[in-house]
């Protein structure tokens, strides 16, 4: 066999080495369907492969992660927002193409626009204040996220020139932009902590407002609204003997919660080596068995309770307040500012937003409440739907994420307090979990 012949056998080698391996069933188990896939690891591709199944707005059910020594093994149970089985197979092509290539993942394209990042205090109608001014600045808004946490809010957006359409790169432009931003971020209370940023970001989103706020330091403020009991439960304990922390945590289910977990722990330099997720009813559980970067557990008490808060804070970020208004209308100049000063003029406080432009049509998503926080009066969100138009923005109730009878599966574990699985048990069954192994009881 000729030299180029031998080259071409090892590159087939190593494509199957580490090309990742994903299958999808819909066979093996009644409610939910199974995604599998196993590779060669690396740091960061748990993240990447819950991205792509969150980003599309699966419900994971149950998972089972394995990532020890240098190859990576999960299995997802998913279902789609109403709790069905994925049956579309543009979905299901869509999800083996993308984690099939998530070593060579990229952020979703942003390419022609501007990304201004924000963080500040959240008072009440500031949204509608940084609409109005990127309006008067000849700004286009194609797409955003806000959240508020905490008495903090931070936007990602990202927009154009109203006139050209083509990114803001003029100096002098993006300097009178944060400058106005910033001002109006400071207010009278906000002097030192308003931040504001003009880049070409290619961060995941949703990774980004994290960053944001874990920067900002959110996770350290005393909450505002919320009691004790909408608080997750998260307990640390080390297993010495194999060097792993475990992580536990009970707190109520939703979409994205995996994400937002798995995406603070790998930005605080964290590594996955085990975990298990279930959910019954409402609840979700999650444990973890992590290491740092550098192959150590959790050292102090004082690391031990900033985990504890910055997962905490993770976990309530995204956690939805308030009735969900769409918006559905056809895009025009100053369409956001017009609408959100319409929420501040009859008493609404967003608590987070999505905004995004698809062709010459906005679709936006805002969360509303009083200006104390409270439910806002059904009579005020009526009286602004006529306003804005009644076909164009609708009530809509949250979510509920279908929640089935667990299939039978080994005792849920909850966080505080609960008694921690040994570590051999845990592999053992996440290797039957992951079909590598028999069940020979």
């Amino acid at each position: 066999m000729e030299w180029a012949a031998y080259l071409d056998e090892y590159e087939k080698l190593v494509m199957r080495m580490t090309t990742p391996r994903v299958m999808i069933d819909n066979a093996g188990c009644a409610n939910t369907t199974r995604v599998m896939i196993d590779s060669a690891r690396k740091h960061g591709i748990l993240l990447e492969a819950v991205q792509v199944l969150t980003d599309l707005n699966l419900s994971i059910k149950k998972a089972y992660i394995s990532s020890d020594g240098r190859w990576f093994m999960d299995v997802f149970h998913v279902t789609d927002l109403n709790g069905n089985k994925l049956t579309d197979e543009s979905v299901i092509n869509y999800i083996e193409q993308s984690l099939g290539t998530i070593h060579d993942a990229t952020s979703k394209c942003f390419d022609g626009l501007t990304a201004l990042e924000l963080t500040g205090t959240d008072r009440l109608g500031l949204l509608s204040e940084v609409f109005a001014v990127l309006s008067d600045l000849q700004c286009n808004v194609v797409e955003s996220k806000v959240w508020t946490h905490r008495g903090r809010i931070a936007f990602l957006i990202y927009v154009k020139d109203c006139d050209s359409g083509s990114p803001i790169e003029d100096s002098q432009k993006i300097d009178r932009i944060e400058l106005r931003l910033r001002n109006l971020l400071k207010g009278d209370n906000d002097i030192r902590s308003a931040k504001t940023s003009v880049s070409m970001a290619v961060t995941h989103t949703e990774r980004r407002l994290h960053q944001m706020m874990f920067a900002d330091r959110d996770y350290e403020r005393s909450p505002i609204t919320r009691t004790s009991s909408d608080r997750p439960i998260v307990a640390v304990q080390n297993c010495l003997e194999r060097g792993y922390s475990v992580l536990n945590i009970q707190c109520k289910d939703r979409t994205k919660l995996l994400f937002d977990v798995v995406c603070t722990l790998t930005d605080m330099e964290y590594i996955v080596f085990h975990a298990t997720v279930n959910t019954a009813g409402e609840l979700a559980y999650l444990e973890f068995f992590i290491k740092h970067t550098d192959g150590t557990p959790i050292s102090s008490e004082a690391e031990k309770q900033r985990v504890i808060l910055c997962l905490q804070a993770a976990i309530q970020r995204r956690a939805s307040e308030g009735v969900r208004l769409e918006l559905c209308t056809a895009d025009k100049r100053g369409l956001l500012a017009d609408v959100t000063r319409t929420f501040r003029e009859n008493g609404l406080n967003v608590t987070r937003a999505e905004i995004s432009t698809t062709g010459d049509t906005a679709q936006n998503v805002f969360y509303v409440t009083d200006a104390s926080g409270n439910p806002a009066d059904s009579k005020i969100i009526e009286s602004i739907r006529q306003k804005i138009g009644m076909s164009s923005l609708k009530v809509k109730e949250l979510p509920l994420i279908y929640h089935q009878t667990t299939e039978k599966d080994e005792p849920t574990v909850g966080a505080g307090g609960a008694v921690l699985l040994s570590l051999g048990s845990l592999v053992w069954r996440n290797l039957y979990n992951l079909g590598l192994i028999r069940s020979f009881s």
